[in-house]
């Protein structure tokens, strides 16, 4: 094969794979003494591909590099790219057996037995030279791709953020207009469900209750267009109130929205002491009471626990549970469940969790330890790393947009099931 030229549109790219690109064209007139091996961190789960999980299996070939065996590529996707001298070659198994190692309680490698070698790709330059360069180049050719999608989404979500930066101001005028439709408007095809699940030991999902909550989002694109809610706080926290005041009325109201198994509201804790609770409560039959529990905001209840304590105890009374909504990993640790008399508390999941789990893990674990397995809800779980997560801290509940899917892949395998059966009796 002739040297060829990098295409003009690889050359202008400022990245690994880029110069692992230009490394492998320069490679031609050397291919008969070097060999590649490429090392898919990228197929381990995501918890094992952190980046320092990345910088702690390169640092394994940088004796190598030093000695000038070798060229090391870290790419995008976590895989590592090493081309090295054939002389090398026992010293790079090496290299690869101890970055294996670090990885060994990963399920693609306890797999391996069954599926092969998926951790590793090794090529000989001299015989496979194209499958290198066809393999640089495919991965030239996806980071393009991949910096193409990225720059759109920063482009859109750039111009949502300066159309709501620069939308019109929530003010006390548009907040009286707005609140004036909301008694007249109906609300029922904006209220969205999202359970809370218990995970049996194959995954699947449980539903103890479901959330009912007004989508601001889907509102404000609905009634509002062009208006910058979160402008000014307390106005933004008044229209609050009038969306408790709503979802109290259509849930006194079955007809409205469909109400089954326990369910779960976000109300502020004044409107808990409010006359449209108390109409409320006298509406609900006394036997649904106990299937309904009441969300209050952490900062809501630390800003007035005085009002709290007051409005806790009079809904446990009357049968209501109470979950405490908002939690942080930095805040869960100042909130003790059992002295604020709460029935749940709910646990904000985000990534910087896993990040510093080392600092978070001990105490998460404490916290919820001291709390109750099932008294915890670790929401906005979009992934299976927030549930692996909070199973390793002893959480029993999960919420989330991973937990809707898991539901519905569950109810779809139901469905399968019922089908075949069917099928199978006529």
């Amino acid at each position: 094969m002739s040297m060829a030229q990098a295409p003009e549109t690889a050359s202008r790219q400022s990245s690994q794979e880029k110069l692992l690109l230009d490394y492998v064209y320069r490679l031609e007139k050397h291919k008969g003494d070097r060999k590649a091996v490429q090392v898919h961190l990228s197929r381990l789960k995501p918890f094992n591909r952190r980046e320092h999980h990345v910088r702690v299996a390169a640092n394994s070939f940088e004796t190598l590099v030093k000695a000038l065996q070798g060229q090391l590529f870290i790419l995008k996707s976590c895989d590592l790219v090493f081309i090295y001298k054939r002389e090398a070659e026992p010293d790079v198994e090496t290299a690869v057996q101890r970055v294996r190692f670090l990885f060994s309680d990963d399920p693609l490698l306890n797999e391996e037995a069954l599926a092969g070698d998926r951790f590793s790709t090794w090529f000989d330059a001299e015989r496979q030279f194209d499958e290198i360069l066809n393999l640089a180049q495919g991965l030239v050719d996806q980071e393009l791709k991949r910096q193409s999608e990225v720059r759109a989404k920063m482009d859109t979500r750039a111009a949502l953020k300066a159309r709501q930066e620069l939308g019109e101001p929530l003010t006390p005028e548009i907040l009286d207009r707005v609140e004036t439709a909301l008694t007249r408007a109906d609300l029922s095809n904006l209220v969205r469900r999202q359970f809370a699940c218990l995970l049996g030991p194959k995954g699947a999902p449980e539903p103890t209750f479901s959330e009912l909550f007004i989508s601001i989002k889907d509102m404000r694109e609905t009634m509002l267009p062009g208006v910058n809610l979160i402008s000014n706080r307390w106005l933004f926290q008044h229209l609050t109130y009038s969306l408790d005041r709503r979802m109290l009325a259509m849930l006194a109201k079955t007809d409205h929205i469909t109400i089954s198994g326990d369910i779960s509201f976000n109300l502020n804790v004044s409107t808990l002491l409010s006359q449209e609770f108390l109409a409320f409560d006298d509406a609900v039959p006394a036997s649904r009471r106990g299937h309904m529990v009441v969300e209050l905001e952490n900062l809501d209840i630390f800003s007035d626990l005085e009002a709290y304590t007051f409005a806790r105890e009079f809904v446990q009374e009357r049968g209501y549970r109470i979950c405490v909504d908002g939690l942080t990993h930095q805040t869960i640790a100042m909130v003790d469940r059992k002295r604020l008399g709460a029935d749940l508390i709910k646990l904000v999941w985000h990534s910087d969790m896993v990040d510093e789990r080392k600092d978070v893990e001990g105490d998460l674990r404490s916290v919820v330890r001291r709390a109750g397995k099932n008294k915890v809800v670790l929401c906005r779980c979009d992934d299976r790393e927030a549930v692996d997560f909070g199973r390793a801290i002893g959480i029993g509940l999960f919420q989330g947009r991973h937990i809707e899917h898991l539901i519905a892949e569950e109810n779809r395998k139901r469905d399968l099931r019922r089908l075949k059966a069917r099928i199978q009796n006529n």
